[in-house]
C-alpha cells in the first residue's frame, strides 16, 4: 500500500541563494508579529510551492535586525512532485521557474514597483549532505564606514555608518591580526545557555578604500570565521573602533578576548553598517564530513 501522508513522500533538498536589505526586517529569525526576512520567504515558498504546510527554511547564519545580505544561503526541503511542478509548461527548470515565481510574489506591492528588499538569485537540487548551516566551512562579512563628511553618500545610508571621527585604520588593523585564530569569543558574544562561544576567526583586516575602488575612502572591515556567535562581529568592529579613535590602546581588544567574559566597555557597533557577503562550502563530497564535524561540541586544546 502507498503512503498518503505527505510527510513520508519523497523530498528535495534545494539551496537558495539570496540577498536582502535589512533595514525594514527584525532579523532573519522568525519572529511572533515581526516582519522577519525568514518568515516573509517562507511564507513566498510555500505560496510558490502550493504546499500542504509552511516551508522551513535552514539558513548558514542567522543575521540581526538591520543586518544586510548579498551572499546568504539557505535550503528548503520540499516534496519531489512539489519540485517537479514549478515550471508548470515552460521549458524552464525548476529552479529557474522557482526564482522567476518567487520575484513575481516577493515584489508584490512592492517600490517602485516589482522591487523587493529580498531577493532570491539562485535556486537548485542540492547534492547530497548539503545542509546550508552545518556544511559551511566560513562565513565572510564587510563592515562599511564613512569617517569623513566628504564620503557620506545619501543613498548609501542604509549600509554605510556614518562616524563622527576620523579613524586610525593602521592602529585597527594592528589591533584585528592580534584577534586571529581560534578562541573562545566569549567576551565580544551574547551568550546563549547550551552554545558554545569558540570560533575560527580567519580574517579580521581593515582597511581604507583607495581611489578607483567602488567605495573610495570609506573605512571597511573583511571579517571571515568558520561561524560567528550572536553579536560577535559588530562587538569585534565596536572594540576596533575604541582604538581607531584613539580612546584604546592597539593591545585592549586582545586582552578584552583574552579575559574570556563579556566586557561592558565593548560597544556594539550599529547593525546597519555589516553586510553578509559570502558562505563557502567544501567540495560535494565532503560536504556530509563538514556537517558531522560542525555539529560536534567544540572545546579548546
Amino acid at each position: 500500500m502507498t503512503s498518503t501522508d505527505p510527510a513520508e513522500a519523497p523530498a528535495v533538498r534545494v539551496r537558495l541563494d539570496l540577498a536582502y536589505d535589512g533595514s525594514a526586517f527584525a532579523g532573519w529569525a522568525t519572529q511572533p508579529g515581526l516582519r522577519t526576512v525568514q518568515g516573509v520567504l517562507e511564507q513566498a515558498l510555500t505560496t510558490v510551492l502550493r504546499l500542504p504546510g509552511p516551508a522551513r527554511l535552514t539558513v548558514a547564519g542567522r543575521t540581526d535586525a538591520g543586518v544586510h545580505a548579498r551572499g546568504q544561503v539557505a535550503h528548503v526541503d520540499v516534496p519531489a512532485a512539489a519540485w517537479a511542478a514549478v515550471p508548470g509548461r515552460s521549458d524552464r527548470s525548476p529552479g529557474e521557474a522557482l526564482v522567476a515565481r518567487l520575484a513575481g510574489v516577493l515584489g508584490r506591492g512592492g517600490a517602485p514597483r516589482g522591487a523587493s528588499d529580498v531577493v532570491v538569485h539562485r535556486a537548485a537540487a542540492a547534492p547530497a549532505g548539503f545542509d546550508a548551516r552545518f556544511a559551511a566551512v566560513w562565513r565572510r562579512y564587510a563592515y562599511r564606514i564613512a569617517d569623513d563628511v566628504a564620503r557620506r553618500d545619501p543613498l548609501r545610508r542604509q549600509d554605510v555608518l556614518w562616524h563622527g571621527r576620523p579613524l586610525d585604520v593602521a592602529a585597527m588593523d594592528a589591533a584585528a591580526q592580534r584577534l586571529l585564530g581560534e578562541h573562545d569569543f566569549a567576551a565580544y558574544c551574547k551568550p546563549r545557555e547550551g552554545a558554545t562561544t569558540i570560533r575560527t576567526l580567519l580574517d579580521l583586516r581593515w582597511r581604507r578604500l583607495p581611489a578607483g575602488a567602488a567605495d573610495p575612502g570609506l573605512v571597511v572591515a573583511e571579517v571571515r570565521a568558520d561561524a560567528f556567535c550572536h553579536s560577535m562581529v559588530r562587538a569585534l568592529v565596536g572594540a576596533c573602533l575604541a582604538v581607531g579613535e584613539g580612546r584604546r590602546p592597539v593591545g585592549w581588544p586582545a586582552r578584552v578576548l583574552a579575559a574570556g567574559v563579556r566586557d561592558a566597555a565593548v560597544t556594539v557597533a550599529p547593525a546597519h553598517g555589516l553586510t553578509l557577503e559570502e558562505v563557502a562550502y567544501p567540495a560535494d563530497h565532503e560536504l556530509a564530513a563538514r556537517a558531522r564535524q560542525a555539529r560536534a561540541r567544540r572545546v579548546l586544546p
